[in-house]
């Protein structure tokens, strides 16, 4: 794909005139049309409040776009969370556990996919961990070799954040389905760089916030729940906004609603969920498929220089089913990780780790992370070829 993508859409990034911005997989700029939507809020909020705002028709019409973003049924299976722990915390605090069932996860999940099911573990819920290879991945065969009779959920993450590694969630589906168990996921780090259908995948629940690769602010997400699982699902919290007829104030009648709202206690962060909808508008204006194409294109030339520079990527490349838009890697020296193997060096050492390393790139301008000791890229696609070829000089090699 041409590099003149970016210039179509770089009037939405300020950022690109101020920093060479690598940490997409961490918390993203938020785009123009985000930012433009919180002005526009702020300032109605503060002339006329509530008056004439028409706040609440438009959610309805962002939960519809989220689901068209991730290929749901409809927008009644879809609510907005404070973050990615609320929505997990729907699943973990909602369905009906037995004493004795499991939860598969690996053993390199981030921590909001660990300690809602690890919490189980005081109700007799048994937390059943697949291992990562030496290499980055997390093997399907694996995954499904751990479910057995009693597994009630396994829950992944699409992409696992300190690797990059993509994993195929249908046959893990189709796996756990068998058992009479469901699949959730953790999206946080695929959902608006990478091409994803819940139904086609098999996905239960899902939840993800917005201010990674959705460019939008912290603090609003969304959670997904399929729509037969809904009534199923008891809320993690009640309020007044989980009820079925939830505007008749005065009539106490206790019944959860039939749909996302279900999951939803009160009052929204609705310039949270306003900023949210016009980065998703934004993403599937440009396209999902175009947006991983070109994330794609800018990775590859990433891992082209850094190979011919003699680092060592972490991140699993072998096939396209396991790229993501995160590339992980380290420095090769005298047969040692630039990771965590670098924690016996000298003092004197210390200047080439990779800490020393991010520091030095951001006196330049350009912003990547640790983490695991490794060094983590991830770059968007408004991002511009030069960009990367201006990190790939920048690093020591």
């Amino acid at each position: 794909m041409p590099d003149h993508m970016n210039d179509d859409w770089s009037a939405h990034f300020p950022i690109l005139r101020e920093i060479a911005f690598f940490d997409h997989a961490g918390v993203a700029p938020i785009c123009g049309p985000a930012a433009t939507a919180l002005r526009e809020y702020a300032d109605q909020a503060a002339s006329r409040a509530y008056v004439s705002a028409g706040w609440y028709a438009r959610l309805h019409e962002i939960k519809q776009r989220a689901a068209d973003l991730m290929g749901a049924q409809s927008a009644d299976e879809i609510s907005f969370v404070a973050n990615t722990s609320t929505g997990l915390n729907n699943v973990a605090k909602g369905l009906p556990w037995r004493e004795g069932d499991n939860v598969v996860i690996t053993n390199v999940e981030y921590p909001a996919n660990r300690y809602p099911w690890q919490d189980l573990e005081r109700y007799g819920v048994k937390l059943v961990e697949v291992c990562q290879w030496p290499d980055g991945r997390v093997d399907v065969d694996d995954v499904c070799e751990a479910i057995n009779d009693r597994t009630r959920l396994v829950s992944l993450s699409h992409v696992q954040y300190a690797s990059g590694f993509r994993i195929d969630l249908a046959p893990i589906a189709r796996m756990v389905h068998q058992a009479g168990g469901y699949l959730c996921v953790d999206a946080i780090q695929s959902l608006g760089v990478l091409p994803l259908n819940v139904r086609e995948s098999g996905i239960d629940f899902l939840s993800a916030d917005g201010h990674k690769w959705l460019l939008a602010p912290e603090g609003c997400g969304v959670f997904y729940c399929r729509h037969d699982l809904i009534e199923m699902l008891h809320p993690a919290l009640v309020g007044w906004m989980s009820m079925e007829d939830h505007t008749n104030y005065g009539d106490y009648h206790f019944e959860f609603a039939r749909c996302g709202r279900r999951f939803e206690p009160g009052s929204y962060n609705v310039p949270g969920a306003l900023a949210l909808g016009a980065a998703v508008d934004l993403i599937l204006d440009v396209g999902v498929d175009r947006i991983w194409q070109r994330v794609e294109q800018l990775t590859a030339r990433l891992c082209d220089g850094l190979r011919a520079k003699g680092y060592s990527i972490f991140s699993p490349r072998r096939t396209a089913s396991e790229r993501s838009g995160i590339v992980v890697f380290s420095q090769a020296e005298g047969g040692a990780d630039m990771g965590r193997e670098s924690a016996g060096r000298t003092e004197g050492d210390a200047v080439h780790g990779p800490d020393a390393l991010v520091a030095d790139l951001r006196s330049k301008g350009m912003h990547i992370v640790v983490r695991e000791g490794r060094l983590r890229v991830s770059p968007h696609f408004y991002n511009r070829e030069d960009q990367i070829d201006q990190l790939l000089k920048a690093l020591p090699g």
